[in-house]
């Protein structure tokens, strides 16, 4: 072999590998409408998990509410800033001042928080694991419509995440609650 086709054939592979690597843009990976409502949609709720997650140092002492509140916000911070980068992508920001309460499933009340951030002990884990099962609960459904509804792979995939996390902790809290 010549060193020139040696070159050429080097340069062949490189070629291969740099086009590869740099797959498709977010923008020019199909999306819909559904997948843009999803990402939307979840990007609040998600905060409003994290917000609920920041609430429990200082409130509880309990070891598997403690836990469980790092694993939301460890999970849901990074798929806030995945989603927003998304909609971005998409020409489709998040709107920071519409009121996304009364369309999403799962979202606690002003009510509900007020009352969550004025518990604490045993009161404060009965509410939180309450809340975070019906919000958790919310963001199933959510994520369900996407795997439905949506076409972006990676916003599916994200989708279906979600439900897996979110089930095995629901299942978690629903074993520190009272049962009957």
């Amino acid at each position: 072999m010549t060193s020139k086709t040696l070159v050429r054939s080097a340069l062949a592979v490189l070629a291969v590998a740099v086009l590869s690597a740099c797959g498709d843009s977010p923008a020019e990976v199909p999306h819909n409408e559904a997948d843009i409502a999803f990402a939307r949609q979840m990007v609040p709720h998600h905060a409003q998990a994290v917000e609920m997650a920041d609430l429990v140092p200082g409130r509880t002492s309990t070891p598997a509410v403690i836990a469980i509140a790092e694993r939301v916000k460890a999970a849901q911070a990074p798929e806030i800033a995945t989603m927003t980068g998304w909609l971005t992508a998409w020409g489709a920001a998040p709107d920071a001042h519409a009121d996304h309460g009364a369309d999403m499933p799962g979202m606690m009340a002003d009510t509900d928080m007020a009352a969550l951030r004025s518990a604490t002990g045993e009161d404060f884990d009965q509410r939180w694991l309450a809340m975070m099962v019906v919000h958790h609960q919310g963001a199933i459904e959510m994520a369900e419509r996407e795997l439905a509804e949506g076409v972006n792979p990676d916003a599916k995939l994200l989708a279906q995440q979600i439900i897996d996390a979110q089930r095995a902790e629901i299942r978690e809290m629903q074993t520190l609650l009272p049962q009957g």
